[in-house]
């Protein structure tokens, strides 16, 4: 590949704005219209990465709309409820207000989402002049930091480092197959395995929302979603209180992708912390500086991978996933197994197909080019990689993705995910956090090209994903 970039559509960054403004409800922004007609955590601060290029105040709106739902001891829950009638149910499934630290007259889930918040806070205030961005730093930071607070208060107590999650869905990767194994292994309740028996989950399937928008082989098997409610609905009988939780057996799982993008985070706090001249609290320090390192206990010297693990029993959950690549955006590991991480990515038969990256590795038994977080490619994890990527010096290998993630939007729209073989749409139609990575990529695309041209180079870049 040559290292002039590839010109794109016309007018694909005024579709991808079109979309975020139909997306907008006067404050924030829903994922998708019909199928996610909610505020999630994750997706407003991708959201909001993007939206920053074309209105930076709108991109502030959208975090500082987040620190509503936040609870008195400092979680961000994974999603803030739409406060209509038609949306009772979906309120009335969660019950938030069953834990006392829930937000007053603002319904809620009662689980958190990958901290992507001081990521997303720090990236939109580089658009802003230093005394604009010190005044946004300070406006978002005491919430910001009571959040990581909580992690270490309620989701670190044997204090390794490193973050436990209690449910899939605060995996953001939903259904990945390190957390989907644990569930039809261990924690699928007789009632479910009887549905299964029977064959019964045809008939429940047909009451399922989400296939109204969306093909049964692009989502969860009805079992699952049954299972994964069941495991939602235990977690409300605790109250959403870790320590009742863990007495009971639940999901106890240190996530990898969950403490990449939680170690980045971190760093991210204190650089907004040392702008904003805000002082962070020891303790929080003490422990972020524990988290730095505890990546390493993660690592598997005869798999040469990172792995996530039970927490109680620190197994590690040996199936592989894209949560193997994501230690490259934690920027903690060692430059030696970036060089390792960065050979499976190259990897044809692993993570190299012809629109990268796969949510699972092509030469999994796992691998389902269609079901959501069991094979597609998603803009966002390609977007936390290229980053990664570049934190470790291979910026041929962060060029080639943004041109392949772009291609998959020019040539399908912008879809939830995309089949990593074709880029065929998959999922939800005009997605957020598609269109506003999209511009963001197209962002770094310019500026790419444009230090390249301040430097000469002797020869021509070549793609070492092409390579490969």
């Amino acid at each position: 590949m040559s290292d002039t970039p590839k010109t794109t559509k016309p007018g694909i960054s005024k579709q991808a704005t079109a979309i975020l403004k139909q997306n907008d409800r006067n404050g924030y922004t829903i994922p998708a219209e019909n199928l996610y007609p909610h505020q999630w955590l994750w997706d407003s601060c991708f959201i909001a990465i993007g939206l920053r290029w074309g209105n930076a105040d709108r991109a502030c709106t959208e975090l500082l709309s987040l620190l509503r739902g936040q609870w008195s001891n400092g979680m961000f829950p994974h999603v803030i409820f739409n406060d209509s009638p038609e949306y009772q149910r979906d309120r009335g499934l969660w019950c938030s207000w069953v834990n006392p630290s829930s937000p007053d007259r603002i319904a809620t889930s009662g689980i958190t989402q990958p901290p992507m918040l001081a990521e997303a806070v720090w990236q939109v205030g580089q658009c802003l002049n230093i005394a604009e961005r010190r005044n946004w730093y300070k406006q978002i930071l005491p919430g910001l930091t009571a959040y990581h607070q909580w992690f270490y208060n309620e989701r670190d107590p044997h204090q390794e480092g490193l973050t436990l999650q209690v449910h899939p869905w605060e995996t953001g990767l939903d259904s990945t197959p390190p957390w989907m194994a644990e569930l039809h292994d261990h924690l699928m309740p007789w009632w479910i395995r009887g549905i299964r028996a029977t064959h019964t989950d045809t008939l429940i399937g047909m009451f399922r929302r989400d296939l109204h928008y969306a093909p049964p082989g692009q989502r969860f098997s009805t079992l699952e979603v049954l299972s994964l409610y069941d495991a939602q609905r235990r977690l409300r009988r605790k109250a959403y209180d870790t320590e009742r939780v863990l007495r009971h057996g639940l999901f106890a799982i240190q996530d990898l992708t969950f403490n990449c993008i939680f170690i980045r985070a971190n760093t991210r706090l204190q650089e907004i912390a040392k702008t904003a001249r805000y002082k962070l609290p020891e303790d929080l320090l003490a422990n972020m500086q524990k988290s730095a390192q505890s990546l390493e206990k993660l690592w598997d010297e005869q798999a040469h991978t990172y792995w996530s693990r039970d927490f109680i029993t620190h197994r590690p959950l040996k199936i592989e996933s894209i949560a193997s690549l994501m230690p490259l955006y934690a920027g903690t590991i060692s430059q030696e197994h970036a060089e390792i991480l960065v050979r499976q990515l190259e990897n044809d038969q692993k993570f190299g197909p012809a629109y990268p990256v796969p949510s699972v590795p092509l030469d999994s038994p796992n691998f389902d080019p269609d079901r959501y977080w069991q094979g597609p490619t998603w803009l966002n994890t390609n977007w936390l990689i290229i980053d990664g990527l570049r934190r470790y010096g291979y910026h041929e290998h962060a060029d080639a993705l943004i041109e392949t993630s772009l291609e998959m939007v020019e040539k399908s729209g912008f879809a939830e995910y995309f089949d990593s073989n074709t880029a065929e749409p998959l999922g939800a139609d005009n997605f957020s956090w598609t269109a506003a990575l999209t511009i963001d990529l197209m962002h770094q695309r310019i500026a790419t090209s444009e230090s390249k041209k301040s430097v000469p180079h002797t020869t021509p870049m070549t793609s070492a994903l092409q390579q490969a």
